[in-house]
Protein backbone atom coordinates (compact mmCIF):
# COMPACT_ATOMS: atom_id res chain seq x y z
CA UNK A 1 0.00 0.00 0.00
CA UNK A 2 1.42 3.34 -0.68
CA UNK A 3 1.17 5.59 2.50
CA UNK A 4 0.49 9.64 1.89
CA UNK A 5 1.28 11.10 5.21
CA UNK A 6 0.50 15.40 5.94
CA UNK A 7 2.63 16.43 8.46
CA UNK A 8 -0.20 19.50 9.06
CA UNK A 9 -2.49 17.34 10.30
CA UNK A 10 -1.00 14.43 11.20
CA UNK A 11 -2.76 12.10 8.98
CA UNK A 12 -2.09 8.77 6.98
CA UNK A 13 -3.88 8.01 4.18
CA UNK A 14 -2.80 4.71 2.94
CA UNK A 15 -3.88 3.94 -0.92
CA UNK A 16 -3.97 0.45 -3.04
CA UNK A 17 -5.33 0.27 -6.61
CA UNK A 18 -6.87 -3.08 -6.90
CA UNK A 19 -5.81 -5.57 -10.00
CA UNK A 20 -9.35 -5.16 -10.65
CA UNK A 21 -9.04 -1.00 -10.96
CA UNK A 22 -10.76 -0.35 -8.04
CA UNK A 23 -9.16 2.20 -5.58
CA UNK A 24 -9.32 1.25 -2.10
CA UNK A 25 -8.37 4.95 0.56
CA UNK A 26 -8.38 4.37 4.82
CA UNK A 27 -7.65 6.58 7.00
CA UNK A 28 -6.92 5.89 10.25
CA UNK A 29 -8.18 7.41 13.42
CA UNK A 30 -6.48 5.72 16.31
CA UNK A 31 -9.46 5.91 19.41
CA UNK A 32 -12.32 7.04 17.39
CA UNK A 33 -15.30 4.91 17.78
CA UNK A 34 -17.34 5.84 15.13
CA UNK A 35 -16.47 3.94 11.63
CA UNK A 36 -17.38 5.26 8.20
CA UNK A 37 -17.58 3.80 5.06
CA UNK A 38 -18.30 5.09 1.35
CA UNK A 39 -18.12 3.79 -1.83
CA UNK A 40 -18.66 5.47 -4.90
CA UNK A 41 -18.73 5.16 -8.58
CA UNK A 42 -17.66 8.37 -10.89
CA UNK A 43 -20.65 8.08 -12.47
CA UNK A 44 -23.54 11.11 -11.88
CA UNK A 45 -26.61 13.07 -13.76
CA UNK A 46 -24.34 14.40 -16.18
CA UNK A 47 -23.50 11.08 -17.66
CA UNK A 48 -26.48 9.97 -19.71
CA UNK A 49 -24.42 10.07 -23.54
CA UNK A 50 -20.77 8.15 -23.51
CA UNK A 51 -19.25 4.92 -25.20
CA UNK A 52 -19.19 1.80 -23.47
CA UNK A 53 -15.75 0.34 -23.47
CA UNK A 54 -15.16 -1.91 -25.94
CA UNK A 55 -17.83 -0.56 -28.22
CA UNK A 56 -17.89 2.58 -31.07
CA UNK A 57 -21.28 3.31 -31.08
CA UNK A 58 -22.34 6.61 -28.59
CA UNK A 59 -25.36 5.44 -26.09
CA UNK A 60 -27.84 8.10 -25.41
CA UNK A 61 -30.04 7.17 -21.97
CA UNK A 62 -32.49 9.09 -20.37
CA UNK A 63 -31.65 12.01 -18.12
CA UNK A 64 -32.19 10.56 -14.47
CA UNK A 65 -30.98 6.93 -14.90
CA UNK A 66 -28.26 7.54 -12.10
CA UNK A 67 -30.21 8.35 -9.19
CA UNK A 68 -32.80 5.84 -10.57
CA UNK A 69 -30.44 2.85 -10.31
CA UNK A 70 -29.06 4.70 -6.43
CA UNK A 71 -32.68 3.98 -5.72
CA UNK A 72 -32.90 -0.03 -7.12
CA UNK A 73 -29.64 -0.94 -5.62
CA UNK A 74 -30.97 -1.58 -2.80
CA UNK A 75 -33.68 -4.42 -3.83
CA UNK A 76 -32.52 -7.92 -3.30
CA UNK A 77 -33.20 -10.87 -5.43
CA UNK A 78 -34.58 -12.86 -2.16
CA UNK A 79 -36.80 -9.99 -1.33
CA UNK A 80 -35.09 -8.16 1.25
CA UNK A 81 -34.08 -4.39 0.94
CA UNK A 82 -30.72 -4.45 1.94
CA UNK A 83 -31.41 -0.88 3.79
CA UNK A 84 -33.74 -2.40 6.11
CA UNK A 85 -30.82 -4.91 6.82
CA UNK A 86 -28.42 -2.70 7.29
CA UNK A 87 -30.75 -0.39 9.84
CA UNK A 88 -31.14 -4.23 11.75
CA UNK A 89 -27.27 -4.18 12.13
CA UNK A 90 -28.06 -1.00 14.29
CA UNK A 91 -25.91 0.91 11.37
CA UNK A 92 -26.72 4.30 9.67
CA UNK A 93 -26.60 3.67 5.92
CA UNK A 94 -27.05 6.09 2.82
CA UNK A 95 -27.04 6.71 -0.23
CA UNK A 96 -26.89 10.07 -2.60
CA UNK A 97 -26.28 11.06 -6.51
CA UNK A 98 -24.40 14.54 -7.58
CA UNK A 99 -23.32 15.61 -11.20
CA UNK A 100 -20.79 13.16 -11.18
CA UNK A 101 -20.52 10.50 -8.79
CA UNK A 102 -23.14 7.96 -6.63
CA UNK A 103 -21.94 6.60 -3.25
CA UNK A 104 -23.37 3.88 -0.93
CA UNK A 105 -22.28 4.50 2.87
CA UNK A 106 -22.76 3.54 6.45
CA UNK A 107 -21.58 4.44 9.27
CA UNK A 108 -21.49 2.54 12.74
CA UNK A 109 -19.68 2.20 16.34
CA UNK A 110 -20.28 -1.80 15.81
CA UNK A 111 -21.40 -4.84 13.50
CA UNK A 112 -18.94 -2.74 10.87
CA UNK A 113 -18.20 -5.78 9.36
CA UNK A 114 -21.16 -7.53 9.32
CA UNK A 115 -22.10 -3.75 7.33
CA UNK A 116 -19.49 -4.87 5.06
CA UNK A 117 -20.95 -8.25 3.87
CA UNK A 118 -24.19 -6.63 3.20
CA UNK A 119 -23.01 -3.49 1.40
CA UNK A 120 -20.20 -4.80 -0.55
CA UNK A 121 -23.37 -7.83 -1.44
CA UNK A 122 -25.97 -5.43 -2.65
CA UNK A 123 -23.33 -3.14 -4.47
CA UNK A 124 -22.70 -5.64 -7.06
CA UNK A 125 -25.69 -8.09 -7.29
CA UNK A 126 -28.49 -5.72 -9.07
CA UNK A 127 -31.65 -7.14 -9.43
CA UNK A 128 -33.81 -4.85 -12.00
CA UNK A 129 -37.55 -6.48 -13.32
CA UNK A 130 -39.90 -5.06 -15.23
CA UNK A 131 -42.06 -4.79 -12.39
CA UNK A 132 -39.48 -3.28 -9.69
CA UNK A 133 -38.33 -0.67 -12.34
CA UNK A 134 -42.14 0.12 -13.26
CA UNK A 135 -43.31 0.40 -9.10
CA UNK A 136 -40.26 2.80 -8.32
CA UNK A 137 -40.90 5.26 -11.59
CA UNK A 138 -44.18 6.33 -9.04
CA UNK A 139 -42.17 6.86 -6.21
CA UNK A 140 -39.60 9.04 -7.90
CA UNK A 141 -42.22 10.34 -9.93
CA UNK A 142 -43.66 11.76 -6.49
CA UNK A 143 -40.28 12.82 -5.30
CA UNK A 144 -40.00 14.65 -8.61
CA UNK A 145 -43.13 16.70 -7.74
CA UNK A 146 -42.34 17.63 -4.05
CA UNK A 147 -38.90 19.23 -5.47
CA UNK A 148 -40.38 21.44 -7.74
CA UNK A 149 -42.82 22.70 -4.79
CA UNK A 150 -39.36 23.78 -2.33
CA UNK A 151 -38.63 27.12 -3.26
CA UNK A 152 -34.64 26.20 -1.66
CA UNK A 153 -34.19 23.89 -4.48
CA UNK A 154 -36.11 25.94 -7.59
CA UNK A 155 -34.07 29.16 -6.63
CA UNK A 156 -31.10 27.43 -7.03
CA UNK A 157 -32.13 25.50 -10.50
CA UNK A 158 -33.39 28.65 -11.87
CA UNK A 159 -29.80 30.03 -11.29
CA UNK A 160 -28.62 27.02 -13.46
CA UNK A 161 -30.76 27.57 -16.18
CA UNK A 162 -29.55 31.34 -16.30
CA UNK A 163 -25.83 30.46 -16.39
CA UNK A 164 -25.96 27.23 -18.92
CA UNK A 165 -26.91 26.58 -22.25
CA UNK A 166 -26.43 23.11 -23.00
CA UNK A 167 -24.31 21.54 -19.93
CA UNK A 168 -26.50 18.91 -18.11
CA UNK A 169 -25.53 20.24 -14.70
CA UNK A 170 -28.49 22.81 -14.83
CA UNK A 171 -31.00 19.92 -14.93
CA UNK A 172 -32.72 18.16 -12.19
CA UNK A 173 -30.71 15.23 -10.59
CA UNK A 174 -33.66 13.25 -10.61
CA UNK A 175 -34.69 13.76 -14.27
CA UNK A 176 -38.16 14.54 -15.18
CA UNK A 177 -41.05 12.55 -15.32
CA UNK A 178 -41.44 12.45 -18.79
CA UNK A 179 -37.63 11.05 -18.71
CA UNK A 180 -37.96 8.23 -15.96
CA UNK A 181 -40.82 7.12 -17.82
CA UNK A 182 -38.54 5.39 -20.73
CA UNK A 183 -36.22 3.68 -18.51
CA UNK A 184 -36.42 0.47 -18.20
CA UNK A 185 -34.37 -2.63 -16.55
CA UNK A 186 -32.04 -3.07 -19.61
CA UNK A 187 -31.17 0.71 -19.72
CA UNK A 188 -30.15 0.06 -16.14
CA UNK A 189 -27.99 -3.06 -16.15
CA UNK A 190 -26.31 -1.03 -19.27
CA UNK A 191 -25.38 2.06 -17.29
CA UNK A 192 -24.27 -0.66 -14.04
CA UNK A 193 -22.48 -2.69 -16.27
CA UNK A 194 -20.50 0.60 -17.74
CA UNK A 195 -20.20 2.78 -15.17
CA UNK A 196 -20.27 0.04 -11.94
CA UNK A 197 -17.14 -1.52 -13.08
CA UNK A 198 -13.84 -1.50 -10.10
CA UNK A 199 -12.15 0.37 -12.65
CA UNK A 200 -14.54 3.16 -12.24
CA UNK A 201 -15.44 2.88 -8.53
CA UNK A 202 -13.24 4.01 -5.17
CA UNK A 203 -13.91 3.06 -1.50
CA UNK A 204 -12.90 5.45 1.43
CA UNK A 205 -13.46 4.46 4.98
CA UNK A 206 -12.01 6.18 8.38
CA UNK A 207 -12.29 4.62 11.54
CA UNK A 208 -9.74 3.13 14.32
CA UNK A 209 -8.85 0.10 11.56
CA UNK A 210 -5.07 -1.63 10.72
CA UNK A 211 -5.04 -0.84 7.31
CA UNK A 212 -3.95 -4.05 5.93
CA UNK A 213 -6.44 -6.18 7.52
CA UNK A 214 -9.06 -3.60 6.28
CA UNK A 215 -7.76 -4.28 2.92
CA UNK A 216 -7.89 -8.11 3.05
CA UNK A 217 -11.27 -7.75 4.26
CA UNK A 218 -12.17 -5.47 1.66
CA UNK A 219 -10.69 -7.87 -1.02
CA UNK A 220 -12.43 -10.87 0.28
CA UNK A 221 -15.52 -9.72 -0.29
CA UNK A 222 -15.20 -8.59 -3.86
CA UNK A 223 -16.13 -10.66 -6.68
CA UNK A 224 -13.92 -11.94 -9.67
CA UNK A 225 -14.41 -8.53 -12.00
CA UNK A 226 -11.85 -7.04 -14.58
CA UNK A 227 -10.83 -3.38 -15.30
CA UNK A 228 -12.91 -2.37 -18.46
CA UNK A 229 -10.87 0.34 -19.70
CA UNK A 230 -12.17 3.91 -19.82
CA UNK A 231 -15.18 5.17 -20.59
CA UNK A 232 -15.90 8.37 -22.90
CA UNK A 233 -18.11 10.93 -22.05
CA UNK A 234 -19.98 12.90 -24.16
CA UNK A 235 -20.76 16.63 -23.35
CA UNK A 236 -21.93 19.14 -25.55
CA UNK A 237 -19.56 22.21 -26.11
CA UNK A 238 -20.89 24.80 -23.44
CA UNK A 239 -20.61 28.74 -24.51
CA UNK A 240 -18.70 30.85 -22.33
CA UNK A 241 -22.05 33.62 -21.86
CA UNK A 242 -25.23 33.32 -19.67
CA UNK A 243 -27.95 32.63 -20.73
CA UNK A 244 -29.84 35.33 -19.31
CA UNK A 245 -28.82 37.94 -16.37
CA UNK A 246 -32.08 36.94 -14.37
CA UNK A 247 -34.67 34.63 -13.39
CA UNK A 248 -37.87 35.01 -10.90
CA UNK A 249 -40.33 32.86 -9.75
CA UNK A 250 -43.16 33.55 -7.49
CA UNK A 251 -43.79 30.41 -4.47
CA UNK A 252 -45.11 30.87 -1.02
CA UNK A 253 -41.96 32.06 0.85
CA UNK A 254 -41.78 33.88 3.93
CA UNK A 255 -39.20 36.31 2.76
CA UNK A 256 -37.71 36.23 -0.80
CA UNK A 257 -34.36 33.51 -1.66
CA UNK A 258 -31.80 34.52 -4.03
CA UNK A 259 -29.33 32.58 -5.74
CA UNK A 260 -26.43 34.94 -6.92
CA UNK A 261 -24.55 32.94 -9.93
CA UNK A 262 -21.02 33.67 -11.79
CA UNK A 263 -20.23 31.60 -14.22
CA UNK A 264 -16.83 30.72 -14.66
CA UNK A 265 -14.36 28.76 -17.10
CA UNK A 266 -12.43 25.30 -16.15
CA UNK A 267 -8.82 25.66 -14.14
CA UNK A 268 -5.95 23.73 -15.69
CA UNK A 269 -5.63 20.23 -14.00
CA UNK A 270 -2.51 21.97 -12.04
CA UNK A 271 -4.15 24.98 -10.77
CA UNK A 272 -7.42 23.45 -9.90
CA UNK A 273 -6.84 23.41 -5.69
CA UNK A 274 -5.20 26.64 -5.94
CA UNK A 275 -8.06 28.48 -7.79
CA UNK A 276 -10.49 26.88 -5.62
CA UNK A 277 -9.05 28.14 -2.24
CA UNK A 278 -8.49 31.63 -3.76
CA UNK A 279 -12.19 32.01 -4.33
CA UNK A 280 -13.18 30.77 -1.12
CA UNK A 281 -10.82 33.46 0.08
CA UNK A 282 -12.60 36.32 -2.03
CA UNK A 283 -16.05 35.36 -1.04
CA UNK A 284 -15.46 35.22 2.33
CA UNK A 285 -14.09 38.91 1.85
CA UNK A 286 -16.36 40.12 -0.04
CA UNK A 287 -19.68 38.75 1.57
CA UNK A 288 -18.49 36.37 4.44
CA UNK A 289 -19.87 36.79 8.12
CA UNK A 290 -17.00 39.75 9.05
CA UNK A 291 -17.22 41.26 5.41
CA UNK A 292 -18.06 44.99 5.33
CA UNK A 293 -20.61 44.23 2.77
CA UNK A 294 -22.75 42.01 5.38
CA UNK A 295 -22.18 44.03 8.32
CA UNK A 296 -23.94 46.75 5.66
CA UNK A 297 -26.79 44.42 4.58
CA UNK A 298 -27.49 43.77 8.43
CA UNK A 299 -27.65 47.29 9.61
CA UNK A 300 -30.02 48.35 6.60
CA UNK A 301 -32.18 44.92 7.87
CA UNK A 302 -31.72 43.59 4.11
CA UNK A 303 -30.23 40.22 5.21
CA UNK A 304 -30.30 38.36 8.85
CA UNK A 305 -28.16 35.25 7.84
CA UNK A 306 -24.48 35.11 6.38
CA UNK A 307 -24.88 33.34 2.65
CA UNK A 308 -24.19 30.55 1.91
CA UNK A 309 -21.01 30.64 -0.35
CA UNK A 310 -20.02 28.01 -2.27
CA UNK A 311 -17.71 27.18 -5.40
CA UNK A 312 -18.57 23.88 -7.59
CA UNK A 313 -16.76 22.64 -10.43
CA UNK A 314 -15.87 19.68 -12.18
CA UNK A 315 -14.57 18.47 -15.69
CA UNK A 316 -16.55 20.51 -17.59
CA UNK A 317 -18.21 23.26 -15.37
CA UNK A 318 -17.45 25.72 -13.05
CA UNK A 319 -19.26 28.35 -10.77
CA UNK A 320 -20.06 30.05 -7.95
CA UNK A 321 -23.11 30.79 -5.82
CA UNK A 322 -24.39 32.49 -2.72
CA UNK A 323 -27.42 32.30 -2.00
CA UNK A 324 -29.71 33.15 1.31
CA UNK A 325 -32.55 35.12 2.23
CA UNK A 326 -33.50 38.89 1.89
CA UNK A 327 -35.96 41.59 2.03
CA UNK A 328 -34.71 43.34 -1.52
CA UNK A 329 -32.29 40.88 -3.31
CA UNK A 330 -31.91 43.36 -6.25
CA UNK A 331 -30.81 45.47 -3.71
CA UNK A 332 -28.54 43.05 -2.30
CA UNK A 333 -27.03 42.20 -5.75
CA UNK A 334 -26.40 45.44 -6.50
CA UNK A 335 -24.08 45.84 -3.35
CA UNK A 336 -22.44 42.76 -3.68
CA UNK A 337 -21.55 44.20 -7.69
CA UNK A 338 -20.54 47.38 -6.24
CA UNK A 339 -17.89 45.57 -3.34
CA UNK A 340 -16.68 43.62 -5.98
CA UNK A 341 -16.20 46.75 -8.35
CA UNK A 342 -14.82 48.52 -4.87
CA UNK A 343 -11.99 45.56 -4.61
CA UNK A 344 -11.07 45.88 -7.69
CA UNK A 345 -10.10 49.13 -7.70
CA UNK A 346 -8.76 49.58 -4.06
CA UNK A 347 -7.09 46.20 -3.75
CA UNK A 348 -7.46 44.29 -0.86
CA UNK A 349 -5.98 44.97 2.27
CA UNK A 350 -3.73 42.34 3.40
CA UNK A 351 -4.26 42.14 6.78
CA UNK A 352 -8.04 40.82 5.86
CA UNK A 353 -6.32 38.45 3.68
CA UNK A 354 -4.26 36.84 5.99
CA UNK A 355 -7.14 36.56 8.80
CA UNK A 356 -9.65 35.03 6.08
CA UNK A 357 -6.80 32.64 4.68
CA UNK A 358 -5.84 31.52 8.58
CA UNK A 359 -9.73 31.28 8.45
CA UNK A 360 -10.49 28.68 5.87
CA UNK A 361 -7.06 26.90 6.77
CA UNK A 362 -8.41 26.18 10.07
CA UNK A 363 -11.73 24.86 8.55
CA UNK A 364 -10.11 22.83 6.47
CA UNK A 365 -7.74 21.10 9.67
CA UNK A 366 -11.01 20.73 11.76
CA UNK A 367 -12.39 18.18 8.90
CA UNK A 368 -9.94 16.28 10.19
CA UNK A 369 -11.85 15.53 13.47
CA UNK A 370 -14.66 13.79 11.65
CA UNK A 371 -14.30 10.21 10.23
CA UNK A 372 -17.65 11.37 8.10
CA UNK A 373 -16.26 15.10 6.78
CA UNK A 374 -13.23 12.60 5.95
CA UNK A 375 -14.18 10.33 3.98
CA UNK A 376 -16.63 11.96 1.87
CA UNK A 377 -14.19 14.74 1.62
CA UNK A 378 -11.41 12.58 0.03
CA UNK A 379 -14.12 10.59 -2.29
CA UNK A 380 -15.52 13.66 -3.65
CA UNK A 381 -12.03 15.17 -4.49
CA UNK A 382 -10.76 12.02 -6.21
CA UNK A 383 -13.25 12.07 -8.62
CA UNK A 384 -12.07 15.52 -9.32
CA UNK A 385 -8.48 14.17 -9.50
CA UNK A 386 -7.55 15.62 -6.38
CA UNK A 387 -5.68 14.72 -3.07
CA UNK A 388 -7.75 16.20 -0.43
CA UNK A 389 -4.29 16.88 1.37
CA UNK A 390 -3.75 19.49 -1.40
CA UNK A 391 -5.85 22.34 0.02
CA UNK A 392 -3.71 21.93 3.22
CA UNK A 393 -0.42 22.45 0.71
CA UNK A 394 -1.61 24.85 -1.59
CA UNK A 395 -3.25 27.75 0.86
CA UNK A 396 0.14 28.97 1.75
CA UNK A 397 1.07 29.13 -2.03
CA UNK A 398 -1.84 32.20 -2.35
CA UNK A 399 -0.64 35.79 -2.30
CA UNK A 400 -2.47 39.29 -2.88
CA UNK A 401 -1.55 39.19 -6.03
CA UNK A 402 -2.44 36.13 -7.46
CA UNK A 403 -5.84 37.16 -5.67
CA UNK A 404 -5.93 40.17 -7.47
CA UNK A 405 -6.02 38.44 -10.79
CA UNK A 406 -8.64 35.70 -9.75
CA UNK A 407 -10.91 38.69 -8.87
CA UNK A 408 -10.24 40.71 -12.21
CA UNK A 409 -10.31 37.07 -14.28
CA UNK A 410 -13.62 35.47 -12.11
CA UNK A 411 -15.78 37.94 -10.64
CA UNK A 412 -16.80 39.13 -14.30
CA UNK A 413 -20.00 41.56 -14.02
CA UNK A 414 -20.87 40.07 -18.08
CA UNK A 415 -20.94 36.36 -16.21
CA UNK A 416 -22.88 37.29 -12.98
CA UNK A 417 -26.40 36.45 -12.90
CA UNK A 418 -29.30 36.32 -10.12
CA UNK A 419 -32.57 34.18 -9.78
CA UNK A 420 -35.14 34.94 -7.46
CA UNK A 421 -38.02 33.12 -5.68
CA UNK A 422 -40.31 35.42 -3.77
CA UNK A 423 -44.23 35.62 -2.78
Amino acid sequence: MQIIENSKVKEKLYVEKLENGLTVMIIPKKGIQKKYIIWGTNYGSNDSTFVVPGETDITEVPKGVAHFLEHKMFEQENGKNSLDVLTALGVNANAYTTNNHTAYLYECTDNFYKALDELMDYVQHPYFTDENVEKEKGIIGQEIMMYDDYPDWKVYLNALECMYHKNPVKLDITGTIETISKIDKNILYKCYNTFYNPSNMAIVVSGDFEPEKLLEEIKKRLIDSKSNGEIKRIYEKEPKEIVKPKAEQNMEVSKPLYTIGIKDILAEEKEKVKKHIAIEILLNLIIGASSELYKNLYDIGNTYSVPSIDYEFDKNYAHILISGQSNNPEELYKMFKDQVQKFIKQGINENDFERTRKMIYGEYVKEYNDVTSISRMFLSDYFKGINSFEYLEEINTINLEYLKQMLKDVFDENNMIISIVKN
